[in-house]
């Protein structure tokens, strides 16, 4: 594993916790977190340097076995236990100080390394370059290497546990040193080793004192600890016998050791190995398969029933009923238009009116004084009613159980979490939704006012002729020379009629009044047909403004955890590799 592939790994890792935070649990994603600081601290540290911890049991023998490796004294044995309360660090080569303080190692120990005499510092390759090789010391060891005594893990005092599993975490080869008697112990199995799981290439287990048995019996306690390991989850990790005290099998873990700090891949192996774990584990609670996502159907169920809720057919019926009074007002027959007055204007009845402005249109809500203030504009529509709540709520729901089908359930609760947010927000927002929609046109129709001039025409002409025939009758009443009354005549012979006389201010009585009547009549009709249309645009204009409301307050969040969701599934799955 290269750098650059760390690199990305950790970057993809990053990523997928970004985009599970506040929806996995933190128990999951603070390790990831903490492997992603590790891998940056780490990278900024010395290259040359492989860390190998020591780590295992209190009497495991784990001093012992850092002074068989550096052929020197430099951890301290001793008969009471736990003897290592700090880790203790031999160092072959310079420049680990930053690497150590990193660690938090203080004691440490730095070995000789003088090139071996059989060994030249430098050969030369076949294009006649010196190429460098790790320089090797009297115990064998590559410059480069930083071995570790850890505290013991089951020490009773709780620091020095601390400690040990903290260096566990940041080496980057574990070598777990176990004895015949405690090799099975449940507590190493299942609190430090399986917790490994997938990271054999960068785990050693040590069989020591191998003194003490037989060849037969350390033979069969190796194949016991492999498949111990193996069912651990580090199936591939080397399992060694040795003595630290009459040397066997140390030239082996020597030779292992020496190889690692040679080929300085460990750290990286370390990294993308815990990296790897990490977003495997994010995988999994991501789920494998995409949510089953409805798609516009959802969506357009959504919106239909908030419309219900927010009022919207109501208020399209309001709409035509006010568009047919207000034309009747404007062309019914003058006589009798006054009598729509003594019904109450139903967009006024539901709020949704303020009255005319200068040039005599009606505006809706949204052009009401308060419009700097809209939160204080509400109509009287029922929104906020227990049923309509409901209905809205439920309409929710729905919603976003159809779109969030075959999430994992962590991102489904989310969901429903932030959809419970938006209810308790919608009756209000549904209701301005409704207020801020224009419900009528910009102006009146022309036709109206040409109408209603033919319609005081036309009355003005029956009053005239009601007036005349009322002084012609008043006339003949007191016995006055009679007035001339112009007569129309007309001549039906040609229909087997004779010829009719009609005067002059009958007609205009009659005809004014029998003509605004059909023409009211037929503006009423014109008006229906108007209305109905001013109903429908109304209508598509609110489905808009509650779409809107859809979109801010449920469709938009959900569809945030959805996306979120596929970013931490895609993320984890480069980073598991």
């Amino acid at each position: 594993m290269s750098r650059i592939d760390l690199a990305d790994r950790t970057a993809a890792l990053e990523t997928a916790v970004a985009a599970a935070s506040g929806r996995l649990d933190r128990a999951l994603l603070d390790p990831a977190r903490a492997v992603v600081t590790r891998a940056r601290e780490r990278g900024g540290l010395s290259a040359e340097h492989t860390v190998v911890a020591l780590a295992g049991a209190t009497g495991s023998g784990k001093s012992s076995v850092l002074n068989a490796v550096a052929g020197d004294d430099v951890a301290t044995v001793g008969v009471r236990r736990p003897t290592t309360s700090h880790p203790v660090a031999a160092v072959w080569g310079d420049g680990a100080g930053p690497l150590l303080d990193w660690l938090e190692v203080r004691q440490r120990r730095e070995m000789p390394v003088p090139p071996a005499e059989d060994e030249p510092a430098a050969r030369p390759n076949r294009r006649g370059l010196a190429r460098l090789r790790p320089r090797r010391g009297p115990a064998g060891i590559a410059t480069g290497l930083v071995l570790l005594d850890l505290p013991d893990h089951d020490s009773v005092v709780v620091e020095h546990r601390v400690r040990a599993e903290r260096l566990v975490e940041r080496a980057d080869l574990l070598v777990w040193v176990v004895d015949p008697q405690k090799y099975a112990d449940a507590a190493l199995h299942e609190r430090y080793l399986r917790p490994l799981a997938g990271r054999s290439e960068v785990v050693v287990v040590v069989l020591n004192q191998a003194d003490r048995l037989s060849d037969g019996q350390t033979d069969a306690m190796l194949a016991d600890l492999r498949r111990l390991v193996a069912a651990d989850g580090l199936d591939g990790s080397r399992v060694l016998a040795v003595s630290a005290v009459t040397g066997q099998g140390m030239g082996e873990l020597k030779g292992l050791l020496a190889e690692a700090a040679a080929r300085r891949e460990a750290a990286t192996a370390r990294l993308a190995a815990d990296a790897r774990a990490a977003a495997q584990r994010i995988s999994d609670a991501c789920g494998s398969s995409p949510p089953h996502r409805t798609g516009e159907r959802s969506a357009a169920s959504l919106v239909d029933a908030l419309e219900d809720a927010a009022g919207v057919p109501t208020v399209a019926a309001a709409v035509a009923s006010a568009h047919r009074r207000d034309a009747h007002l404007a062309t019914g027959w003058p006589v009798t238009r006054w009598l729509s007055r003594l019904r109450r204007d139903p967009l006024r009845r539901l709020g949704l009116r303020s009255g005319p402005d200068r040039s005599g249109t009606i505006r809706g809500g949204a052009d009401r004084e308060v419009v700097d203030r809209p939160e204080l504009v509400r109509s009287s529509l029922p929104t906020t009613r227990p049923a309509v709540r409901a209905a809205a709520a439920s309409a929710v729901r729905r919603y976003v159980d159809e779109v969030t089908e075959g999430a994992p359930d962590p991102w489904v609760l989310v969901a429903r979490a932030r959809a419970q947010d938006a209810i308790d927000r919608l009756p209000g927002d549904l209701d301005q939704a409704v207020v801020g929609t224009r419900l009528e046109a910009s102006r009146r129709p022309r036709w109206w006012a040409a109408v209603g001039v033919v319609q005081w025409l036309l009355l003005a002409a029956a009053v005239v002729g009601l007036l005349w025939l009322g002084v012609a009758a008043a006339v003949e009443y007191f016995r006055l020379p009679p007035l001339i009354l112009p007569v129309l005549t007309l001549d039906l012979t040609g229909s087997g009629g004779g010829v009719l006389e009609v005067p002059w201010p009958t007609l205009l009585a009659i005809g004014g009044i029998v003509l605004g009547l059909l023409l009211a009549l037929a503006a009423r009709v014109v008006a229906a047909w108007g209305a109905r249309r001013r109903a429908g645009q109304v209508r598509r204009r609110l489905r808009e403004s509650v779409s809107a409301v859809a979109d801010r307050q449920v469709r938009v969040p959900v569809g945030d955890e959805l996306n979120a969701l596929a970013r931490c599934r895609a993320a984890a799955a480069i980073a598991a590799g």
